[in-house]
């Protein structure tokens, strides 16, 4: 078997392991021994597996591979975010995040290789779309990072908390992304919690209401706008899924669940979606919805048109949603410094959609 058709083994949850084994003629417990190695010692080479039969260990470096994402760069930020440009084929790069904090560590990854949707303010969608990463490289970015961080003094807290808001709408790579985080909560791999796992979506409704019989991890969604007007300008999708629908997907995805809220996202956009008037609208769009709302300042990004709502402005936004009893609470941004806040990240993508092409075309023709 060539190097090139070699299987990757990240590419397998524990029961997609299982079968691997087991067609090999192996018993299915070789998985969980497999998975411990590769995830809990951050082993990725087959020798090391000194709980295997040699005979096994050969077999597998002859017909596997333990394969992840190759970090291009590290960008460390003063306040201690760390940024990686990885690459995930030759053409293309994602971009992964860690987030360190008193009380957690937060990595934020990337699920696709640009982004199929097109939100305004988002300088992902600006680089158009490439594909879907594979359970491996989205994985991979957690293999990575727990092993980059081994090298840094600094941090000695393991990531505890993942959340699917760097590259790409998780909802649109649906098998590989549950697949990721089947890995994510077994306990023979990392063994997060599912309130420690958090899919962030634009709204994909029919893939919302097949995520909830699979893995009920806990729910973010990119709202921004209270109106369906505006949000279809900010957010294309909800010309497809518009507000209402979405929102009852929402309600459904948490029912049956004591204590459980959807977090949605509203980026502050000044002039656009910040009024007071807009924060009582979305008051009452939310009415009835287990729901808290993180408010993220906008992170600029070159080309943008948008700016940031000043802080009197998200204050008082922010007060307009507590009084009317919806927890809030303001997202301190994280990481500008190396362009590593929400909103910010661009990797390095060969656009497929030619978005990028288009919109330069676009601004060449307005000047």
């Amino acid at each position: 078997m060539t190097e090139h058709t070699k299987v990757n083994l990240l590419d397998f949850d524990r029961q997609g392991l299982e079968t691997f084994f087991t067609e090999m003629g192996e018993k299915a417990f070789r998985a969980s021994q497999v998975l411990k190695w590769i995830y809990q010692g951050g082993v990725d080479n087959f020798d090391d597996m000194t709980n295997l039969s040699k005979s096994l260990r050969e077999l597998l470096k002859q017909n596997t591979e333990i394969r992840t994402p190759e970090i291009v760069t590290q960008q460390l930020s003063d306040d201690g975010t760390i940024k990686w440009l990885l690459r995930v084929d030759s053409g293309n790069c994602i971009e992964t995040v860690f987030i360190p904090e008193s009380d957690r560590g937060t990595l934020c990854i990337s699920s696709q290789v640009g982004c199929a949707l097109d939100c305004s303010f988002c300088s992902t969608a600006q680089q158009g779309f490439n594909r879907n990463l594979s359970t491996g490289e989205i994985i991979g970015q957690l293999w990575v990072a727990n092993k980059a961080m081994q090298c840094l003094p600094r941090y000695d807290r393991v990531i505890s908390n993942v959340v699917f808001m760097g590259m790409g709408e998780p909802l649109l790579n649906f098998e590989n992304v549950v697949s990721a985080i089947n890995l994510m909560m077994d306990d023979n791999a990392y063994g997060l919690s599912k309130r420690r796992v958090t899919i962030s979506t634009s709204g994909v409704i029919p893939a919302l209401q097949r995520l909830k019989p699979l893995t009920d991890v806990s729910l973010a969604v990119s709202l921004h706008a209270p109106t369906d007007e505006l949000r279809n300008e900010l957010v294309p999708l909800n010309k497809k899924y518009p507000i209402k629908q979405l929102l009852a997907a929402c309600k459904d995805y948490v029912e049956g669940a004591a204590r459980r809220k959807v977090t949605f996202e509203y980026v502050m956009l000044e002039g656009v979606n910040d009024s007071p008037e807009q924060a009582r609208q979305l008051v009452k769009v939310l009415k009835g919805i287990p729901a808290k709302v993180n408010l993220i300042p906008f992170n600029p990004f070159p080309g943008t048109n948008y700016r940031v709502s000043s802080q009197a402005r998200i204050d008082t936004f922010r007060d307009v949603l507590m009084q009317a009893g919806l927890i809030t609470v303001t997202r301190k941004t994280r990481g500008d410094d190396i362009d590593a806040a929400c909103g910010q990240l661009a990797g390095k993508v060969l656009d497929r959609t030619k978005r990028q092409t288009r919109r330069n075309a676009d601004e060449s023709f307005r000047t």
